[in-house]
C-alpha cells in the first residue's frame, strides 16, 4: 500500500503537482508510518529533481535502461577474459567498452533525449563569463 501511495507522485503532468503531490502522500502516511513521512520530506529535492527538466525527459529520465546496456556490454567482455593481471588492465576493457558505445552514438545520428527540448536546459555561458582556475590559457591570479 505504501509503494503504490508513493507511485502517484510521479505520474504527475507538471512539476509543482509533482511536489504537491509528495507532500499530499507524506501526509497521508504520515498518521500510520512517521518514519515514512520523514524519509519523504527528507529526500524530497532529489524525488523531484527530475520535475525540473523538461517534461518530455521524463519518462527517459526515470529508465536504467541506458546503464543496463552499459552493465551489459562490459559483463559480456569481461566474461571473456575473466581474469586481469591488475586494476589497470580491468580500467582499459571498461573504457575501450565505453569509447566503442561512445563511437555508436556519433556514427548513427541517434539522440536518447530530444534536441530541441535540450535547448530548454542548456543556456549560452555570457561572453564575459570568467575562466576556470586551473585550465589552459586561465588567467593567473
Amino acid at each position: 500500500m505504501v509503494a503504490a501511495t508513493i507511485r502517484t507522485i510521479f505520474p504527475q503532468p507538471t512539476a509543482g503537482l509533482v511536489r504537491t503531490q509528495l507532500d499530499t502522500v507524506a501526509d497521508m502516511l504520515g498518521a500510520q508510518f512517521p518514519k515514512v513521512k520523514a524519509m519523504l520530506l527528507e529526500a524530497k529535492e532529489d524525488l523531484t529533481a527530475f520535475a525540473d527538466l523538461p517534461p518530455r525527459h521524463w519518462k527517459k529520465i526515470q529508465s536504467t535502461n541506458p546503464l543496463e546496456r552499459v552493465n551489459r556490454g562490459t559483463k559480456r567482455r569481461i566474461d571473456v577474459v575473466q581474469v586481469f593481471p591488475n586494476d589497470d588492465a580491468l580500467v582499459c576493457l571498461v573504457t575501450a567498452v565505453l569509447l566503442e558505445m561512445h563511437d555508436e552514438w556519433i556514427a548513427f545520428p541517434r539522440r536518447y533525449l530530444p534536441e530541441g527540448s535540450m535547448g530548454e536546459i542548456y543556456r549560452e555561458l555570457p561572453e564575459s563569463a570568467p575562466a576556470l582556475p586551473n585550465t589552459p590559457n586561465a588567467p593567473a591570479s
